[in-house]
Order: C-alpha cells, then structure tokens, then sequence
C-alpha cells in the first residue's frame, strides 16, 4: 500500500509514455510513463489514474501515448480504469481546439464535457498505526478524539474527522498527527457510477410444467394472501411478460413479508437484474405529413447545397415548418445508418420538440441536458458511444457527446446567445464548435433561424455557408399584424404595465377562447425600490447593483450573486418609509393579470418559477392543453415554442430591450421581438402582437413591425464595419478581477499598456464595466478586436496570453485573475 509519503517514479520500462489531460485548470497536459503491466491497456481516450501534487489522485484522460522518453524523469500511471476507451479521436480534436479557439486549458474542457461520475479524486483517509500501540499520553485533547476514534474504526474519512470535531479546519491537526506517528494518510479513488439493478420475480423451474403448477394451486389451504400473491403474479407473467417486484406488490396489495414466504417455500424466487434508469419506449419510425411546396423547395435546395457545402442557413420566418424540415433530412441521415445531434440553446424547448420527435421515431431519439443526474448521463453517454442511440437532442452540453458515426448535425434557433457558455471557462460558442466537430466527421451542419446572427447571414452572403429561405408560413398563414403602443399616451401613474389597448385585445382574445402571451425580460416583483423621501435605493453588499424585490419570498434579491436580503421597512438613510417601486418584473405582472382577470387562469414562466427536471415539459404541456389562458414570462417564452391557440402576444417593454449598451444590441432587440411576435397565430388565423413603447420611432421598432429581416442585416451590417465589429473582426474581452479597486485598476493598466506593444491599434480601454463589482470582485475591462486574416488570430492569441503571463509575474498583480472571452457575446 502506497501510504501517500512514498511517490512512484519511473523511467518506463515498456519504453512508452502518455500525455494525460487533468480536469484541472492547468496551462499545460502532463507525462505519465506506461508500466509494462498496462501498456495494452493504455489507449488514447481512455482514463487512468495518476497522482498530482503530492499524494493527490485523479482520473485523467489518455491525450497520447508516445514513444519518445521526454528530458525529465516522469511519475507513473498507476491504473488504467477503463476497458475500452469512453472517448474517440474527434472528441479529443474537439477538447483541442476548443482550449486552442477559447484560449482556456484542456482540463476545463475536460471538466466541462464529462458527467461527473466520469471525473474522479480521491478522497483523504486517515489509516490508524497499529505499530503505536494505545499510548495517547502525548497527545491534546482534539488530537486524543480523533486517536481514539481511529483505534476503533481504524480509518476515518476526512469529514468523519470534522464531524467529530465540529469544524471544517482540520488540516494542521492531521498533520499533527502525522508527525506523531498515529496515523498515515491514504488516498482512495472509487468510481462513483453504479448499475441499476432491479428485483424481478420469477416461478420456479418445476412450476413451469402446467399439471405441477395445476397441482400446487389445487392443493393449496393454508395462507391465502400467499395465493392471491401468486395469482396476481401468474396474471402479470402473461400479460406483461418479465415481473418487477414493485410492480407485483402493487398489483396484488401484498407485503415483502408474503413474497418472502413464498420464496422460502421455493415456489417463487427474485432476481437482481441490470436496468436502464432512463425507460425506452418503441422504436417505430413514422414520418406521416407531406411538405408544403415552400418546404418542398427547400428541402431539395439544402440537399443540393450539402453537395458542394458543408454548413447549410435555413432562413425560415417563424411559423413556416421548418422543424418538418429537419425531421425528413434526419430520416435521411437515419436510414443511412448514421449518428444525428439536433441541439437547442435552452432546456425549456427540448420538453416541447422532444415530443414532435419521438412522434415520428419514437424511441430512436433520446434527450440529453444538463437536469439528467449522473448516473442517468453516464448511461446514455456509453450508448451514445456505442451507437445503440442514433439520434440526439439536446442543448449546449450534448455537443461533447462521444458520437462514433455523425452524420448530421442541426443547430435550431441558431442565432440565440444561450448558445454561448458564459461562466466558468471554457466559454464557447456551441454553433461554432458544432460546425469544426462535425468537420471531423465529414459530417453536414444545418443552421436554422427565423432571424439568423448577422454573422451567419453575413458568411451566408459571402458563400462560406450555403443559403436556403423558407418565406412563408405554413397553411398560407399571414405573420401577424403589429401595433406599436406609445405609453406616453397613456394616462397612467408610473411606468405602464398593460396599456389599455393591450388589455382590451387580450379581453377579446379570451373571449374567443384563445390564449395571450405576454413577455417582460425582468423576472421579480420590483426590479428596484427607491426611497420616495431621499432617493436611497437598496444595493448588494456584495455586487454595485440594486437589489430586486420578490414577492415570492418577500425579500431583495440580487440577481449577480444571488444573495436574499430582507424586504425593508423603513429607509435606513431617512428612516421614512415612503417606497417607491419603479419599473415591473413578471411577478407583478403575474399579480397584475390575476386581479384585472379573475376569470382565466395565468401562468408563469421564468428560472424561479420553473425548476427542477421536468418542471419546464410540466408548464409547457399544461399551456398547450389550454389549462392556462394567460402565459407571462423571459426569454423562455421567446425561443421556438409552438402553441396552436395564441393569438395575441404582448411585449410590455420594447424600450428596456433596446437600451443596453453593447454593439449587439440592435440585433438581439430585434431577434428577441420578432421571435415572440412569431408565437402568435402559428395555426388556423392571423395572430396580433401589441408592442409597448415610449421611443416608438425607434428604426428596430418599425424593422420589427414590416417583419423585415433583410432591411435589418442592411442596416446593421453598415454600423458594423465602421466601427470594426464582428463579422469584421474577432472580439477578445479581457476581465480583470480583484478585491482591491486600486490593484485592479493598475493590473489592467499595466495589461493594456503590454498590449499595445503588438496590438495598438486593436485595444479599447481598460474600462469599467456598467456593473464593476461582483461577489466582493472590483472589474475591470480590455476590448480586443481582432482582424479576422486566417492563420493571423492563433499568433494574436499566443501574444495576448503571453502578455497576461508577464503581467501576472509582477509581485503586486499575482492574485489578480483574469478571463479570457473569446467572441462575447
């Protein structure tokens, strides 16, 4: 046994060496040497066991294995943990180029793209020394539990240690301990993934012959609840086939206690099997609509286009079949024998879509997202890899899966931001890794959207992508009219909710037995509060941000940190109470719609109202089954979602959509405002969408009004080459974090000023962010527009992360931490 003071080195004897990937945030991969024992074993994609640090053990991946001895003496591989391995070569490609483009480590892709149970570490376990004997003398009294604990259990796990003790610190005390000899540290790793097993139920081998099974039930006297248990299972076993324990206890309305007597009497016996956690249904395949002739023509272009072209823009405005699309060209790739991923930016919409699916291939399609649990992701991982499950949906993280024959990949809703990971690294952008992942493959990209990322429509354009438009919608129905509401004409107190206008056509809409959406980016009751006396507004002590109020909970949120504060009373600046409650979240809104429709039923859709994995497909089916009149909610209500019975959608506030400062701003006000307007009248009549505004002459405003995508890429695309922004350039955004305001300041001082010896002219800042402290962190901000010359943005990388590298080496920058964004989105 390897006590952890011993550390195994090697010159490889087999001759042979692997370079691991650690999931750990390290700048570079590490050199294991191969015992001769497991170099058959040893594969690239497959995990092993290595010590870090100093006794530290954790499952790594097998990056390469190499022939050739490196300049320093190497650690061992300890163990090979799996028998073939849970990665191929693409996969591994796909880490390396995402750490390469997003400049992060491949160890926090790594850690990004594995179900936990695949990530090991071992955990710390304090062995007793028998060779000490009982002598405690020498020992404090924290020092002499811990002992005596450990003379009768013999080993105790590190937090069995702080339990014991009643704190979290107990490092200096091991070690204490250590040094006096009673006890040595191991460190053990298990795998934390177990198979489902299942207790079926099973008749004896003799039973089965039907005159014994006659005689038995013919002779039976005694224990009649036993019989009816054994009737009930009889009746199972031919009507269902195979017989769960659960499933016949239920049936009957028998105890345990009764299966076991009939069990001991040898009539009956149970079986552990092996059971798949996620339940399969059948796996027909019935594509049963036809295409429309607009659908028809587009199918066929993009079929003609994946001759020549390898990632293919479906330009399809909302409404106009575009999912019926994708299901025919996945029938195709389907019988051809190949792998489909069909992703999605949220869970939310995979609930509603999963469904259209498995309508027409039942139970050859499966779900995956981040809500799974780990043994469930790790399941349908090893079929993916196998290529039992042939087609995939899923959002972002399905993108890692190990697919072993892609053939297809389709990115719905193309142009949404959730594409993009945000925190923690690596921060990529799921579209764009989908189309270097399926190059890999040789494999066909669909990109699909009603309003396409300028940077899509802009490669279209400039044949990088081919471009196929689907302009109509489905059944020759109209898009829907649009009013804009000017609010400055309303007389009301305050910021208006729901203009009369807007109240009068949803009263109209319910009458006729339709359903409202209505769409406001601010969840909460009050986004902020402010003292009517001396105009405090309550702020996080954490973040430079005002706090939300919740009715829910009654209390302030920040929505940064996530930290509750206690709804206030009076003002602590003037100690009036006189509060005023400025602007409106969908809480209010919910509250608001209850009281002035007492009649209908009103839901709500935001991240605290939906939680939990089946919370999403729960709301979403109770909508389209007409058991809500009213739906109110974000962005979830915005992406893809498709309700036969709404008529009217109502935007309650165009303005905070278009006041943001990013250049982006122009394009997701218009994507997010056409895309809700797009759920009204998807079936049978024109829908209605009502836009609430002050700044009503605002061009986006009467864009979104024509529907005039085109206009808007014209327009968009002019403000995006005068001032160098993508698809011109590449965005690179530098973030510097610190507790201390004036370190911060000067790190990214010192940063930029590096910079600008080889990036002058690419450089915009340092500057504070609008928000520029967060979790007790004071931000800083470097903007870096890249030229987008091929070959030319690896070495611009290379420099920036060089740079960083020597900024960081000051003494008084150390603990300054910075985030690499690479396309911010």
């Amino acid at each position: 046994m390897n006590t952890g003071n011993e550390i195994l080195f090697a010159d490889a004897a087999s001759g042979f060496w692997a370079e691991i990937i650690l999931p750990l945030a390290l700048p570079t991969t590490y050199t294991y040497a191969i015992p001769t024992h497991l170099i058959e074993r040893t594969r690239p994609g497959c995990r092993v066991e290595v010590v870090f640090g100093k006794q530290k053990k954790y499952a790594g991946i097998v990056k390469l294995v190499l022939d050739k001895k490196p300049s320093y003496v190497t650690r061992e591989i300890l163990n090979v943990l799996d028998d073939e391995p849970i990665l191929y070569p693409q996969q591994l490609l796909l880490w390396h180029w995402i750490s390469e483009y997003y400049m992060c480590s491949e160890g926090e892709v790594m850690a990004a793209a594995l179900p936990t149970h695949f990530k090991l570490s071992s955990e710390t376990i304090l062995i007793y020394n028998e060779a000490i004997g009982e002598d405690f003398s020498h020992l404090n009294d924290e020092e002499f539990l811990v002992a005596e604990a450990l003379l009768i259990k013999k080993e105790l796990r590190l937090n069995e240690v702080q339990q014991l003790l009643d704190v979290t610190h107990v490092y200096p005390l091991i070690k204490k301990l250590i040094d006096k000899k009673v006890c040595f540290v191991w460190e053990a790793m298990d795998e934390r993934y177990s198979v489902k097993k299942e207790s079926y139920v099973l008749l004896d081998p003799m039973y089965q012959d039907e005159e014994k099974l006659s005689g038995l039930l013919n002779g039976w006297s005694k224990a009649p609840k036993q019989m009816e248990l054994l009737l009930a299972f009889l009746h199972l076993q031919k009507t269902a086939g195979d017989v769960t324990q659960p499933a016949l206890l239920k049936k009957a309305g028998a105890s345990a206690a009764q299966l076991k007597g009939l069990v001991e009497k040898n009539i009956l016996h149970i079986e552990k099997r092996a059971v798949d956690r996620i339940k399969s249904i059948s796996k027909n395949v019935a594509i049963d609509f036809e295409f429309s002739a607009a659908q028809q023509v587009s199918s066929d272009a993009i079929a003609k286009s994946f001759e020549t072209k390898d990632v293919c823009l479906l330009h399809g405005v909302t409404g106009s079949g575009k999912t019926q699309v994708y299901v025919k060209l996945i029938e195709k790739h389907f019988t051809q024998g190949q792998q489909v991923l069909y992703l999605l930016p949220e869970i939310a919409l995979t609930a509603q879509i999963i469904r259209r699916l498995q309508k027409h291939f039942g139970g050859n399609i499966v779900i995956y997202h981040s809500k799974f649990n780990n043994n469930e992701r790790i399941e349908l991982w090893n079929k993916i890899r196998t290529g039992e499950v042939k087609m995939v949906l899923g959002a972002r993280s399905a993108l890692f899966l190990p697919f072993k024959e892609l053939g297809l990949i389709i990115v719905d809703e193309e142009h949404d931001a959730s594409y993009k990971q945000q925190d923690p690294a690596p921060r990529y952008n799921a579209r764009d890794a989908a189309i270097y992942y399926a190059s890999l493959f040789k494999a066909k990209v669909l990109l699909g959207s009603a309003t396409p990322s300028v940077e899509s429509y802009f490669n279209a354009l400039h044949d990088k992508y081919a471009l196929v438009e689907l302009n109509e919608r489905f059944g020759g129905i109209k898009l829907p009219a649009i009013e804009i509401i000017d609010t400055r004409q309303v007389a009301q107190k305050g910021k208006v909710m729901i203009s009369p206008q807007l109240k009068d056509a949803m009263q109209k809409a319910l009458d006729s037995n339709k359903q409202v959406i209505l769409f406001q980016n601010r969840r909460g009751y009050n986004p902020y509060l402010i003292c009517g006396v001396c105009g405090f507004i309550p702020q996080c002590t954490h973040c430079d941000v005002s706090l939300t109020l919740h009715k829910f909970s009654n209390k302030l949120h920040c929505h940064y940190c996530g930290s509750t504060y206690p709804k206030l009373i009076t003002c602590p600046a003037c100690g009036n109470n006189n509060w005023l409650e400025k602007n409106f979240g969908t809480e209010k809104i919910e509250e608001q719609l209850e009281e002035d429709f007492p009649k209908n039923k009103v839901a709500r859709m935001d991240v605290d109202s939906v939680r939990g994995k089946k919370a999403h497909d729960e709301l979403i089916q109770l909508f389209e089954l007409h058991r809500f009149d009213i739906l109110v909610g974000t962005q979830m209500v915005v992406k893809g979602l498709d309700f036969d019975k709404v008529s009217l959608v109502g935007i309650l506030d165009a303005d905070g959509l278009l006041s943001f400062a990013d250049f982006r701003v122009n394009e997701r006000a218009f994507q997010l405002m056409e895309q809700v307007s797009g759920r009204a009248g998807r079936k049978d009549e024109q829908g209605k969408v009502m836009i609430q505004a002050t700044n009503v002459k605002h061009h986006i405003l009467q864009l979104v009004q024509q529907h005039d995508y085109k206009q808007f890429y014209s327009y968009e695309i002019v403000s995006r080459q005068q001032f160098f922004y993508p698809p011109y350039s590449r965005i690179v955004l530098l973030t510097l974090k610190h507790k201390d305001k004036n370190i911060v300041e000067a790190a990214s001082e010192k940063l930029a000023t590096l910079l600008r010896q080889d990036l002058k002219e690419y450089i915009v800042g340092p500057a504070a962010p609008v928000v520029n402290r967060i979790r007790n962190q004071y931000l800083m901000e470097i903007l870096i527009k890249l030229p987008k010359e091929t070959g030319m943005s690896l070495r611009y990388k290379k420099v920036i992360r060089n740079h960083i590298n020597l900024m960081a080496s000051e003494k008084n920058f150390k603990s300054v931490t910075v985030v690499v964004d690479v396309d911010k989105n």
